[in-house]
């Protein structure tokens, strides 16, 4: 082959190559879009889910739908997501825990969280409250810290379980605070109604599952995470205001797809979570919850959740927590 019909074969082939990836991401989607959520149907999590599976829906015009795969501290869902096809028929929402705590915990997982994933958007955060029955004398988390320096171990705080993120929220509290709460695990059931029923005293979390109990009268909010007070609980202070200005869990949760799918796709997806975004329906959602409706660029989400990585590495390394 002369050298002139070589280029020429070269160059005709890299076109070809091309033509596939734009043919791909100028079709996609042309069937329904799973979305994969490592938590259980019901949970506040899988609520966003489902709300921006919807505003996909509407912009791209073919159906978005939850596949819920819970078990495991969101292993058993995040296992499914990385070994699903890379072709965007398979997305996958990412979370606090399952991307930026577990990593930390566990020394062997069936899954790489830097490597098997596609950051596409985040989607939103919620910001963490200490959330208390109201008969606890405390009113705000600088008093509380207060009565615990006098007297430790006074307080009952339920937790999701050793690990979870309500749990890792509690002692990342009695450090910052340097107090002692007595930690009461809720490995299998939501200790919400214990909190409501005056069981157990307080705990640490995002809002959704709360909100409804605080705006009714039978749950109290004594601070919130956050560089200044929400919008949606004005009259509560923040846990800077109470002299924690290092205390700084948020909730979050992101759509990432399996590492290799192609750029082109992911772009299109970036594009409909800007634009998910815009609703202010959804935007309310969100700081209902406490929270914030929050998309960004690829390259911005996979720096958020390698900071937010971080982070939590810092605060599990020093709380000296392994769950194998």
């Amino acid at each position: 082959m002369s050298t002139l019909k070589k280029w020429i074969s070269i160059g005709v082939c890299g076109v070809a190559a091309l033509i596939p990836l734009s043919g791909v991401a100028q079709n996609y989607p042309s069937k329904p879009v799973r979305i994969i959520a490592p938590f259980p149907p019901g949970s506040g999590p899988d609520t966003n889910a489902r709300e921006i599976a919807a505003e996909l829906t509407k912009i791209l015009g073919q159906s978005f739908f939850v596949e819920n795969r819970p078990g495991a501290s969101n292993i058993i869902g995040t296992e499914v997501a990385a070994k699903a096809p890379a072709d965007g028929y398979s997305l996958y929402i990412g979370t606090t825990s399952s991307l930026s705590v577990v990593p930390h915990l566990y020394s062997k997982l069936p899954f790489n969280a830097e490597k098997d994933f596609a950051p596409i958007s985040l989607l939103g955060v919620l910001n963490t409250g200490l959330i208390a029955h109201p008969a606890l004398p405390a009113n705000d988390a600088r008093s509380l810290i207060a009565a615990l320096k006098a007297k430790p171990d006074s307080v009952t705080v339920a937790t999701a379980g050793i690990g979870s993120y309500s749990h890792l929220s509690a002692v990342w509290f009695n450090s910052s605070a340097g107090v002692a709460t007595n930690l009461v695990p809720y490995n299998s059931t939501s200790p919400y109604t214990d909190l409501m029923a005056g069981q157990v005293q307080a705990m640490f979390d995002g809002l959704p599952a709360a909100a409804g109990g605080i705006r009714a009268g039978r749950l109290k909010l004594l601070a919130l995470t956050g560089s200044k007070r929400h919008p949606s609980f004005p009259d509560v202070p923040t846990f800077a205001e109470a002299g924690l200005p290092d205390y700084a869990p948020i909730a979050w949760q992101g759509i990432l797809a399996p590492a290799g799918t192609p750029k082109p796709i992911l772009d299109k997806l970036s594009a409909a979570m800007q634009k998910a975004c815009q609703s202010e329906e959804l935007a309310k959602k969100w700081r209902d919850y406490g929270g914030e409706l929050r998309c960004n660029t690829p390259a911005e989400f996979a720096a958020f959740i390698s900071a937010d990585r971080q982070m939590w590495g810092k605060v599990i390394k020093q709380a000296n927590i392994r769950l194998d």
